[in-house]
């Protein structure tokens, strides 16, 4: 098939040359003169601007976005409408809210514009290994897109499907997120626990590497936790903070919509909130009341 990339940034710029390694022609769009230019020398076409990509494609047109989440995906869905015509495809496989996908999509059907939402899984790695994807949209347009997906995913007939209507694979995205945020607190807080148990000197890559095979436990999250132990096992330079992109908090609100309970996800998610506070007022306060109820030592703070 041939479509065009918008975002030729590492996930973009990856798919992009995993599409062009399965036989499809790809055209990338991305605002850097440097983006561009990196794709060239694997075979992607670049367009310096949305217009000039939209007339590079043949009708009917299939844009893929791979741009950040939020106001960056409206302005590029709006700045696209009026460059499409009847009948073009717009994929968005950022990792955009399901209710803004809702939005947007409602807006492009107006105008005979079909809309298909991909949540997208695979990271730096895809490119290598494939991608994870779930996708969201009319059935008829999604099989008219097969090609691009069997070709992303790691196998044509394994790690992508059409989850249901539109907004569902942002949705299941969401979700697979929220469970990522546990799974990699409960690895962290596991791994801690052996490194705080100094008396037994374990070397936390080899239980690393024992737990990858035949483990209940085992998963390419473990992997690649393995192997970060194996290059730093003392974490040497890495600051203890810990940032989220907005999946996390979404699925622990839709769990409060839904009267799901959630602990395991919502407490990851506080763990990583918890770990920005550098001066946490909560700890002293703590710390005060502890003394004035029982008359417990408060550490002072170094200077």
């Amino acid at each position: 098939m041939e479509l065009g990339m918008v975002g030729l940034g590492k996930m973009g710029a990856y798919m992009a040359e995993r599409l062009v390694q399965g036989g499809h022609k790809v055209t990338g769009f991305d605002p850097s003169a440097d983006a561009r230019k990196a794709v060239a020398a694997k075979g992607i076409a670049g367009a310096d601007s949305l217009a000039a990509l939209v007339q590079a494609l043949p009708a009917p047109r299939v844009l893929w976005l791979m741009v950040p989440a939020g106001k960056v995906t409206d302005d590029t869905v709006n700045a696209l409408l009026p460059l499409l015509a009847k009948g073009d495809t717009v994929i968005d496989g950022g990792n955009s809210n399901y209710k803004d996908t809702l939005r947007r999509a409602a807006l492009y059907a107006e105008h005979g514009l079909g809309y298909v939402d991909c949540g997208t899984s695979g990271g730096v790695w895809g490119l290598k290994e494939g991608y994870s994807m779930m996708v969201g949209g009319d059935e008829k347009t999604v099989a008219a897109l097969k090609p691009i997906f069997e070709t992303l995913a790691p196998a044509a007939n394994q790690g992508w499907g059409r989850v249901g209507p539109v907004g569902s694979g942002h949705f299941t995205k969401m979700v697979h997120n929220g469970i990522e945020y546990g799974l990699m607190q409960a690895y962290a807080e596991g791994f801690s626990i052996l490194g705080h148990k100094k008396e037994f000197g374990l070397d936390l890559h080899q239980v690393g590497e024992i737990w990858r095979y035949g483990s209940v436990v085992r998963s390419w999250l473990l992997d690649l936790t393995t192997d970060a132990l194996g290059k730093n096992p003392t974490m040497d330079g890495v600051a203890p903070y810990v940032v989220d992109s907005g999946e996390g908090r979404w699925t622990v609100d839709e769990a409060i919509d839904l009267d799901v309970p959630a602990p395991i996800i919502t407490a990851s998610l506080i763990e990583r909130l918890r770990s920005r506070d550098t001066d946490s007022f909560s700890d002293k306060l703590l710390a005060a009341m502890r003394n004035e109820f029982g008359g417990h030592a408060i550490k002072s703070e170094a200077k």
